[in-house]
């Protein structure tokens, strides 16, 4: 989903929109990539850096998400995987980047980030308010009480901006986009599917491999 139609969909959604930016990636015309020029530096090292950029509104990251999964399990042990919440200046994407990043502070990640993609898709279900979250998170039988302080915790608001800056430093435009090395992004609208686009960050990933690492 590209950021205009993924802000439509929002605008469905009870989100806000906002306008389009300027493309800043450099192509890797008929490759099923694009080249970022200059890389972005990535926070491991050691490893490799996979990034996801997603939100939670977009109909295509749910329908990713499984096969995602999948090949998280079989992540080679080089890779560093990393979810970055597409924010593009959204108060509600920024509201929806808060919610998982309390996933990850309070661990419910595996339990909890798959269910928020129906709850906002198919219940519209207002996880874009403070409200929202805690009557959702209050359902599922969770200490509200700790997940609301986690969620409007210092640490989380520090993990928001961060994905802001990383989603800025990597001219996202559309969702799901996949980040390699800080050098490569690819996308089912570069490969023509899913499938291809994990496909391609293997075969993105066999090429950083084969070139000498970056200081």
């Amino acid at each position: 989903m590209n950021r205009r139609h993924a802000l439509q969909q929002l605008g469905a959604l009870a989100l806000l929109a906002s306008p389009a930016a300027t493309v800043l990636a450099q192509s890797g015309s008929g490759q099923g990539y694009q080249v970022l020029e200059p890389a972005v530096p990535t926070a491991t090292k050691g490893k490799i850096e996979v990034i996801e950029f997603f939100h939670y509104g977009c109909p295509h990251c749910r329908d990713f998400d499984p096969l995602l999964g999948q090949w998280i399990k079989r992540m080679p042990t080089d890779v560093s995987f990393v979810r970055v919440p597409a924010i593009w200046g959204n108060p509600q994407l920024q509201a929806l980047a808060r919610l998982y990043y309390t996933f990850e502070v309070t661990g419910q990640v595996e339990a909890l980030h798959e269910l928020v993609f129906g709850a906002v898709q198919d219940d519209r279900e207002p996880l874009h308010t403070e409200d929202g979250v805690r009557a959702w998170v209050g359902k599922r039988g969770i200490d509200t009480a700790k997940f609301m302080q986690a969620y409007k915790s210092f640490g989380v608001e520090s993990l928001v901006k961060r994905a802001d800056q990383i989603g800025r430093a990597y001219k996202v435009q559309g969702v799901p986009t996949m980040a390699v090395d800080g050098r490569f992004i690819t996308s089912a609208s570069l490969t023509g599917s899913h499938e291809g686009t994990l496909t391609q960050v293997d075969k993105l990933l066999a090429r950083v491999r084969s070139e000498p690492r970056r200081s």
